[in-house]
């Protein structure tokens, strides 16, 4: 069966259930240029918060002029090294994307459950795959506070308007596609990410507390559908 398959039809051990349900788990999730990367890379400063490092068969890329390296950015495996794992059942979750394999190790998960709270970015794909497995995993998806906020960020990304023009129909789908998966499960905590601190500070709140729901909470999902209404039109 070739890894494609192999990938479609998995489905985690009994040992990956009980490492995720005895585990804190963090999952980050957000649009583009909604500010999730900053979030994280401000959580990893404090000894609490562990990077789950993913697998991938990709390889590594330049990040503004910096090489990314493995087992910090990714731990960066051949097909065939993926495909033992797979066997193995040594994945939580596992998706083939466009002929490259990204995938999220029990291991990893148990060495940054170890440490404290273990967070990581995924889709809103990866949130529900954890999900199924266990319902204790915290998912927070990070909102830019407005339309316009958000496509001065966007553009920021971009060397001129033209590049981005080339970009803007893909990103407007995908966060369509996102923020509406989002807003249609009841489980995803919504930050408002107006001021990187205070999103911080409110991240880190919600991953450290039980997976419970307050009025911020339902403040911040009526701020997202909002924004997803005005993506929309």
């Amino acid at each position: 069966m070739d890894l494609e398959k192999l990938i479609e039809n998995y489905t985690p051990s009994a040992h990956a259930v009980e490492v995720i349900k005895h585990s804190k788990i963090a999952l980050l999730v957000g649009i583009s240029g909604a500010g999730k990367d900053t979030i994280k890379k401000s959580l990893l400063r404090d000894d609490e918060f562990t990077d789950i490092v993913s697998h991938t068969t990709r390889a590594p890329r330049e990040n503004e002029g910096v090489l990314e390296t493995d087992g910090v950015d990714y731990h960066f495996i051949d097909s065939d090294r993926a495909r033992d794992m797979v066997t193995n059942g040594e994945f939580v979750e596992v998706k083939y994307v466009h002929g490259t394999v990204y995938g999220t190790s029990i291991a990893e998960v148990e060495r940054a459950s170890r440490k404290g709270i273990a967070v990581t970015d995924v889709d809103v794909q990866g949130v529900a795959e954890y999900k199924a497995v266990s319902n204790g995993v915290v998912a927070i998806f990070i909102v830019p506070p407005d339309y316009q906020s958000w496509i001065a960020r966007l553009k920021r990304r971009y060397t001129t308007n033209e590049d981005f023009l080339a970009e803007w129909p893909k990103r407007r789908d995908s966060a369509i596609k996102e923020l509406t998966r989002a807003l249609e499960v009841p489980y995803y905590h919504c930050v408002i990410n107006d001021d990187i601190e205070r999103a911080v500070e409110v991240t880190a709140e919600i991953a450290r507390r039980p997976d419970v729901f307050t009025r911020k909470d339902d403040e911040a999902r009526l701020a997202a559908r909002d924004l997803l209404q005005q993506i929309s039109m």
